[in-house]
């Protein structure tokens, strides 16, 4: 990366749930959503993960917070991982999605 991993401003998705908890993990993400609503991050939940906004290490950071927080009582856990980087851009949680839809010309169900 051309500029420090301080200074990169990233759009990070990541989904994670427990291997061994059944079929519904809905009480496991849910604690993933409180650490990374109170990370103070922009972020937009999706049905099937997260993107959060922000500098490398604050993001990597909630999703290690999560990580940790679910392996407290989770004996396997997957997590997908899927990093945007761009220069000097900063918005974009919401700007891609506006871009698209100006193209278009309306909405779309976001």
């Amino acid at each position: 990366m051309p500029q420090s991993q301080e200074d990169a401003i990233i759009l990070l998705e990541f989904s994670m749930s427990p291997l061994n908890k059944g079929d519904s993990v809905s009480e496991y993400v849910s604690r993933s959503l409180e650490i990374i609503d109170q990370s103070g991050l922009p972020y937009r939940l999706n049905p099937m993960g997260t993107v959060i906004e922000g500098p490398w290490d604050e993001v990597m950071g909630v999703v290690k917070a999560c990580l940790d927080r679910m392996r407290q009582d989770c004996d396997r856990v997957s997590t997908i991982v899927k990093i945007d980087y761009r220069k000097g851009k900063t918005g974009r949680l919401t700007s891609k999605v506006e871009s698209v839809q100006k193209k278009l010309g309306k909405p779309l169900s976001t």
